[in-house]
């Protein structure tokens, strides 16, 4: 147990053998009959220090490290100064008509008051008092109290609902907002494979992929910049490609609730299409609103046929690539460049073939709450990928207003030389029914062909959640246009028709990739796209994904549709899926059927287990899957994970295929460590004709004031562990995250605009080394590097038997520290517990006022192994 003494500003320090004496020693109130003579601890009553101040659970003023309730609601863990009551004046009881009998009243100032949404101009006594001055809040708010637990170390603040600001559930004050430190980052991803076919005469190829996202910190200000490089090399040919995604300047613009952008990023999607730009923009943010008053990427599914190669794809740049063993996958860990746009999904197989299809990727009703105002204003040009069109420039503006009742209404402009659109809709909560927003857009177009264009656009979208039935409609959408509509990405094109890429370098029989294929002729008509998803109980689950685009002038038409049902049978996994998909340009539609099962081993081998243990996980899975030609591959295979974090994952398959393919295997392993994750794994087939060697290195690199750190892959917003001396320290909650040699860690992926918990494990700690308090909350704006502190005190711990006149030190004495440490009281025979002790210093013994009950104690402690110190140290 710890506390500071207001006063001096010392920590104080309670033995659990100290603790529990000094219950039984003094006279608890109300329990008269039990009380203990401090004579029966010693012979001599000198032996015993004054406890008085402990009589009847009473405890010592001072500075506690606490957790702060506020009406049942955990606000932090913080420093809050408790001052002894008046003499005579009873404890203030708590809504349970009970005192803590602590005999301490927390220190509260009308600032903290305000920072916790207490409204304060609402009580004169509260107004009027500084702001940093303590106020006794029972007095000032009827019906207000605290109550303190000191055994927990848990303030509980009850204040009436009616003296509180009318603030949304989950406010957080920008005051509290933290801006971050000053820094440089960089985030890398390094994916490679080495091919090798015998039964194609030896060939070999190559292929290796760098995505890089710096980042530089300056205040409030953001500067991000995307870039990657691919590389492919074979007996015919080697082939690199640097390409610069985006860079642009960001920061927050608070009063506003919006984020200011400078250079190359994406327009909002609530009433246009997406577009790539650089320029300018200002824009709402929703993160900067609680949860309560906020208004998606789209898990990306698939069914690979062999190791396969999945490379996504948005607004023509690569925005995640991975590998994936045989049978239906489900990516849902995107991170893409735009809040719109849809994604192109391409799955190579290891016999060369390329399997694309485009999965939607839009917006949902954009409902507004009552007088919330959503606005983004754009000066720019057309920034696009594609050598096929021209930077136009362009400017766009949108708002979105909340109106009473569940209406909402919004509205656009989009124009340029060649373009101009004007959009108006409006959309509406109909509670049980569901929600639904329809929109119009009239444009004026002028194409590569100088051809003018009128044309109109109505789009509708549906949203409901069925919860009695376990149904989500996550979108139903459907838009309609006519055969003169065409969007500013059209009207950006040089010409016509043509491919967005060299047709050489799509497949094999030298044929375009249909996805990247444009022919302006074939203006988009109707567009329908759906996603159900249906819990079954204890059934499973079962969803529903699709869309269709058709065009003007022809009948082909892209098609997408997948559908699968999964579910839990005595900790057995299992799933069905199906997936169909055809785009214009493709001879025909691919259908893949898969049947997933995975069996939980080591919950077999550990049934019941210890749930306070973390235990490595075992799957073995088997997976079979066809295609509308009978072509069958089957696999079965384990998977799981080790080490004590379980941050090395591992998986190993051996497969078959029909049709003369044979046999194929797989093994890799994956590690996910303090300074990086490293993956690499081996996949064969055709007997062994075909093997290929992937690798990968991901991670993040962050030069900040006080040096370098290597961390894993860094998140848009991040957290910097700073516990300087704490070497290799656990941070709980984060597998494979430990402070390095300097006491350094960064803890990717934070929450915006919201607390975020940080924590060390200090089961982790050395046993030279203690931390005051191991738990700290921050709340960081968008991408920002926070900084998250602990004091770590590095030294001994010892148990040290202090000796005055040849006698111990009265039971009860304080001990104050020479150095940074706190006070420690003396329990039974004379010993103080002390830790993190510097190997010489000096001990200042009291335990009464006079000069005959205080002594001074110089000790030396010599170099030892032991965890715990054991020695005498003579007090003068």
């Amino acid at each position: 147990m710890k506390w500071t003494n207001q006063k001096q500003l010392k920590t104080f320090s309670l033995s659990p053998l100290a603790l529990a004496l000094i219950g039984m020693v003094v006279p608890h109130k109300g329990y008269a009959d039990n009380y203990f003579n401090p004579a029966f601890l010693a012979n001599d009553p000198a032996a015993v220090a004054d406890l008085s101040r402990f009589e009847g659970n009473g405890q010592a003023p001072g500075t506690y490290r606490v957790e702060v309730w506020l009406n049942g609601v955990f606000l932090s863990s913080r420093d809050v100064v408790f001052n002894a009551r008046a003499e005579g004046k009873a404890p203030k009881a708590n809504a349970a008509g009970k005192n803590d009998g602590t005999g301490l009243i927390a220190c509260l100032t009308p600032k903290a008051l305000s920072a916790m949404g207490v409204n304060i101009q609402g009580f004169p006594a509260l107004a009027k008092a500084p702001q940093e001055s303590c106020v006794d809040i029972a007095k000032a708010i009827p019906s207000a109290s605290t109550t303190f637990d000191f055994e927990k170390q848990h303030l509980e603040i009850s204040i009436p609902q009616a003296a509180m600001q009318n603030r949304a559930r989950g406010y957080i004050p920008p005051e509290q907002w933290d801006e971050g430190i000053n820094a440089m980052l960089l985030n890398y991803q390094f994916t490679g494979s080495n091919n090798r076919d015998r039964s194609d005469g030896g060939s070999s190829n190559n292929s290796y992929f760098l995505g890089l996202n710096t980042g530089l910190n300056l205040g409030s200000w953001r500067l991000h910049d995307a870039s990657s490089w691919n590389y492919n090399s074979s007996n015919q040919q080697n082939k690199s490609d640097w390409e610069h995604i985006s860079t642009y300047v960001e920061r927050a613009i608070v009063p506003l609730k919006s984020a200011l952008i400078v250079g190359e990023s994406y327009t909002t999607s609530d009433v246009f299409d997406s577009v790539p730009f650089r320029g300018v923009q200002l824009a709402s943010d929703d993160n900067m609103l609680p949860d309560s008053l906020r208004g998606f990427a789209p898990t990306v599914r698939g069914i690979a046929k062999s190791n396969a190669q999945v490379t996504i794809k948005q607004n023509g740049y690569v925005i995640y690539q991975s590998y994936v063993t045989p049978g239906a996958f489900a990516i849902d860990d995107l991170f893409p460049t735009s809040s719109s746009g849809d994604l192109t999904v391409e799955v190579k197989e290891t016999d060369g073939s390329v399997t694309s299809y485009s999965v939607p990727y839009s917006a949902v009703p954009v409902l507004q709450r009552e007088g919330r105002i959503k606005y983004a204003l754009t000066a720019a040009e057309y920034h696009g990928s594609s050598s096929q069109q021209d930077d136009v420039k362009f400017g766009q503006g949108t708002i979105i207003w909340g109106l009473p009742r569940g209406f909402t209404i919004y509205g656009g402009t989009q124009f340029s030389n060649n373009y101009a659109a004007f959009a108006l809709g409006s959309g509406l909560n109909m509670g049980n029914f569901g929600a639904i927003s329809m929109d119009v857009t009239q444009a004026r177009s002028t194409l590569a062909d100088e051809s003018k264009h009128d044309g109109q656009s109505i789009r509708f979208l549906y949203a409901k959640s069925l919860n009695d039935f376990g149904t989500n409609f996550q979108l139903l959408g459907y838009r309609y246009s006519t055969s003169g509509f065409y969007t500013l990405d059209d009207t950006a094109y040089k010409h016509m028709r043509g491919y967005t890429i060299d047709p050489a370098d799509s497949k094999k029989d030298n044929l375009p990739d249909w996805a990247n294929y444009y022919n302006l002729y074939y203006s988009k008509r109707g567009k329908i796209q759906l996603s159900i998803s249906q819990q079954l109980n204890d059934f499973g689950s079962l969803f529903v994904t699709g869309s269709q685009q058709t065009y003007w002038h022809t009948d082909e038409k892209d098609s997408l549709l997948q559908v699968g049902y999964s579910g839990t049978a005595k900790g057995i996994t299992y799933s069905l899926s199906y997936n169909y998909n055809k785009g214009v340009g493709a001879p025909e539609g691919d259908q893949i059927y898969a049947l997933n099962i995975s069996l939980p081993i080591s919950q077999w081998l550990h049934p019941g287990g210890d749930v306070t243990r973390s235990y490595n996980s075992t799957y073995a899975t088997y997976n079979i899957n066809t295609d509308k030609h009978g072509k069958t591959a089957q696999t079965a295979g384990l998977n799981g994970t080790l080490l004590e974090g379980n941050n090395l994952s591992y998986n190993v398959q051996q497969g078959y295929q029909n049709h003369g393919v044979g046999t194929s295997g797989t093994a890799g392993m994956q590690y996910n460590g303090a300074y990086g994750n490293a993956n690499i794994g081996y996949n064969y087939s055709d007997n062994g004709d075909y093997q290929q060697v992937n690798y990968g290195l991901s991670g993040g690199v962050v030069v900040h004031p006080n040096g370098v750190t290597l961390s894993q892959p860094l998140g848009d917003t991040n957290v910097l562990i700073a516990a300087p001396g704490a070497d290799d320290v656990k941070v709980e909650g984060e597998p494979g995250i430990r402070t390095d040699w300097r006491g350094y860690a960064v803890v990717p992926f934070a929450t915006t605009y919201r607390q975020n918990r940080m924590a060390l494990d200090t089961n982790s700690l050395a046993d030279n080394l203690d931390i005051d308090d191991a738990v700290t909350n921050v709340v960081p704006t968008k991408g920002a590097l926070v900084r998250a502190e602990f004091k770590a005190r590095v030294g001994e711990r010892a148990l040290l038997r202090i000796l005055h006149n040849g006698n111990p030190i009265p039971f009860g004495a304080v001990v104050s520290r020479s150095d940074s440490g706190g006070d420690t009281i003396v329990g039974d025979n004379g010993e103080a517990y002390l830790a993190g002790l510097a190997r010489e210093g000096i001990l200042n013994v009291k335990w009464g006022a006079s000069a005959d009950k205080q002594c001074v104690a110089r000790y030396t402690i010599a170099e030892t192994k032991q965890a715990l110190v054991r020695q005498e140290v003579g007090c003068n």
